[in-house]
């Protein structure tokens, strides 16, 4: 009789509606990844049976395969949302180190800082040292919020153009009121620099043109912060308007406050030129910047993750890895869109995204589930319409047996 294969067709059915039904309701979980049935069918025969006489005994449900195609990427505009473009997943820790693997990109900060997804599991990255440089271990991601370091002033360069029409200023050059008298100075130029505690100051350079008739191409520098004059040079241009001499014009600084003493910055003005045009400041720099608070984090597409400070420096912080397998489909699923590896997956091979055939990032998004609802709901009718065709096979097979009891 076929009540046993009938039955197996049930059971086989049934598990293909249950992978269906699980495929869709994960329809919208960010990060997971639809399954489909394998199915085998199912001989009894013994090996030394005649050849073609075996009769088949039914479907056995092989497995449910997992199915790691690309999901569609939807915008969130929030920084801390990941989603991998290509293959990979991310690397997430629990406290007790055990890793799991998941593609669900949705993180938030815990209370101390950490980088985790809504289980409390921790994203691995590669950290960086103090001046950005990743440095290749790997471990959970950690934004410090604490304040960042003051970097003192240590150079200041100017590409400036000094009006080569301009006159001789008067040479008693003065301090009134402790502000230097207009009449000795052509131009000036003034910017903020800053001491060991990030206390900023500023520091003003006058620019006094010397007698054209006797050395036409020949400045008066002087530099003063915070209302104290700290240098006096004379810079020098080509007849083409070039910039001449000196090198650098170095200064030697004792900030107030309690800052440490004897602070150099470094002067360079060889950018600048001499021409028959206005003074015009085309561009100043200095090195220095005060304290700052964390303003926020960028993570680009390689994965390195950026912080923004309110001091207007950024820095690189840490560099999100992804890890690959040589089988996917051997990979055990553990729920909440995660997976464990196994012998038959191998072991993760992690490096940085873009690199060892892995995807990109993409800050901002997240990765949706890759279940295509309109093909599910078409293997649901195929689904449901095996199951009501191994079912009549059974009504059959009672029909037969009342058929045969009832022989007399």
């Amino acid at each position: 009789m076929s009540f046993n294969t009938a039955l197996s067709g049930i059971r086989a059915a049934s598990g293909d509606l249950g992978i269906i039904g699980n495929n869709i309701a994960n329809a919208n979980t960010v990060g997971f990844k639809g399954s489909r049935a394998m199915f085998g069918d199912v001989y009894a025969a013994s090996l030394m049976g005649a050849p073609g006489t075996a009769i088949g005994q039914g479907v056995r449900l092989k497995g449910a395969a997992q199915l790691f195609g690309q999901g569609n990427v939807a915008f969130t505009g929030n920084a801390m949302d990941l989603a991998i473009n290509g293959r990979g997943f991310f690397q997430l820790s629990d406290a007790g180190g055990a890793t799991v693997y998941s593609r669900a990109g949705a993180f938030h900060l815990d209370r101390d800082g950490y980088v985790a997804n809504s289980e409390g599991l921790y994203l691995m990255a590669r950290s960086a040292d103090a001046n950005g440089s990743i440095t290749g271990g790997v471990g959970p991601l950690q934004i410090d919020t604490s304040y960042a370091d003051p970097n003192p002033s240590t150079a200041l360069n100017a590409n400036i153009n000094f009006d080569a029409r301009a006159g001789e200023t008067d040479s008693s050059w003065a301090l009134v009121g402790g502000v230097p008298d207009p009449a000795g100075y052509n131009s000036s130029t003034t910017t903020s620099v800053y001491d060991s505690q990030g206390n900023p100051h500023d520091i003003t350079l006058y620019y006094s043109k010397q007698d054209p008739a006797t050395n036409p191409n020949t400045w008066t520098v002087r530099t003063m912060i915070d209302g104290a004059v700290l240098d006096t040079s004379t810079v020098s241009f080509n007849d083409d308007g070039s910039y001449n001499s000196p090198a650098n014009i170095t200064l030697t600084w004792n900030p107030s406050g309690g800052a440490t003493p004897g602070q150099t910055i470094t002067v360079d003005l060889s950018k600048s030129t001499q021409y028959g045009s206005d003074f015009a400041v085309n561009s100043i720099y200095q090195d220095g910047f005060s304290t700052g608070q964390i303003l926020g984090v960028d993570i680009d597409q390689e994965g390195t993750v950026f912080a923004r400070y309110t001091n207007g420096q950024s820095r690189s912080i840490g560099q999100v890895v992804l890890a690959n397998f040589a089988n996917e489909q051997g990979l055990q699923p553990l729920g909440d869109t995660a997976w464990a590896n196994t012998y038959a997956s191998g072991p993760p091979v992690v490096s940085a995204p873009g690199t060892s055939g892995l995807g990109l990032i993409q800050s901002g998004a997240l990765e949706e589930s890759n279940v295509d609802l309109t093909e599910q709901l078409v293997k649901m009718i195929v689904a449901q319409r095996n199951f009501q065709a191994n079912a009549q096979t059974i009504q059959t097979e009672d029909t037969v047996t009342q058929t045969i009891i009832n022989l007399r």
